[in-house]
């Protein structure tokens, strides 16, 4: 392959499909660290509900029953997190980082345990989510730019990729224009002016961790059930810890931390355009740098933007109620 055998089209197309995993997990970031909870634990939640999804739907060959299932056990972390962080005023970061680790190896045991196929289930087949094809394809798919927009840009995806697009609008209204938006940057603003204006920040701060351990699953879930048709052990390879980078980049508001997830979303599509790739004067560029392009951009993207961010001021710190 060859410089120009590059499609610019193919590269947005597979934005639009790579971006929803962080969407979904950037959002959850969001509800965690606008309410005052520092959400490190992104990574070990999306392992989770990917592996859960993908077994419980090969298992019951229904890819909704996968993604209840996953959704149940984020949850279930995102209670265990905000138990440790919410009520035993722990260190959120130690937190974060212990569900990550234990994700990573637990996974990869009960895998092995259950499908004996080293540490992944079993090929999905037909449990994956079924592609969305518009009305009006077979009309307009041989139209020049616009057969493309409706068949492919547009069309041709999982519900899921519909959702995470949806999901942005929706979290901004529910953030900037409901009593329960006021209360939770009120939260991890200042809890204390909070709490003394009748908000309960222990049950706001739940509330948030049980919303971001919701969204979390969604990604898992689009990993195992749409991208790949099987869950890997550490499939999700950084996708959690990019959400957090985009979520920075983004200075903790949902249209912004969108951009940074297409942003990222896009390079990780350029990654996969360019294995394999002749390039002008520096020829084929070996894989492994290929792959580092995303993180690097996300090393970049925090060391020029992170003195400009402006986190919620109360991140990080534990509530202790004024008596």
């Amino acid at each position: 392959m060859t410089f120009e055998d590059l499609h610019l089209g193919s590269i947005v197309v597979s934005t639009v499909r790579n971006a929803p995993v962080l969407i979904f997990a950037a959002m959850a970031g969001l509800f965690a660290e606008r309410s005052g909870v520092i959400d490190i634990g992104l990574e070990g939640k999306i392992l989770a509900s990917a592996f859960v999804s993908a077994a419980v739907a090969f298992t019951t060959q229904n890819p909704w029953y996968g993604i209840l299932a996953g959704m149940a056990v984020s949850i279930a972390l995102a209670t265990l997190q905000g138990y440790v962080a919410v009520t035993q005023k722990g260190n959120q970061l130690v937190a974060g980082i212990a569900i990550n680790i234990a994700m990573s190896g637990l996974t990869f045991v009960v895998a092995q345990y259950f499908f004996q196929q080293g540490g992944r289930t079993p090929d999905l087949g037909t449990a994956r989510l079924p592609y969305v094809t518009l009305p009006g394809s077979a009309a307009v798919a041989d139209v020049p730019v616009l057969g493309w927009i409706w068949t492919q840009l547009l069309g041709g995806h999982s519900i899921l990729v519909y959702a995470a697009f949806a999901l942005v609008p929706l979290v901004h209204w529910l953030l900037y224009h409901t009593r329960f938006g006021l209360r939770l940057r009120a939260c991890g603003e200042n809890p204390h002016a909070a709490d003394a204006a009748g908000v309960s920040v222990e049950r706001t701060r739940y509330t948030s961790m049980l919303i971001a351990g919701m969204l979390c699953s969604f990604s898992g879930a689009y990993l195992a059930i749409v991208q790949s048709g099987f869950f890997l052990r550490d499939m999700s390879a950084g996708m959690g810890y990019l959400a957090l980078t985009a979520m920075v980049f983004g200075n903790w508001r949902p249209f912004y931390t969108f951009l940074g997830c297409l942003m990222f979303g896009f390079f990780t599509a350029v990654q996969i355009q360019l294995e394999g790739v002749d390039l002008p004067v520096v020829g084929r560029i070996p894989g492994a740098l290929i792959q580092m392009v995303p993180y690097v951009v996300t090393v970049i993207a925090l060391a020029g933007l992170m003195a400009k961010s402006v986190a919620p001021k109360a991140i990080g710190v534990p509530f202790v109620k004024s008596r």
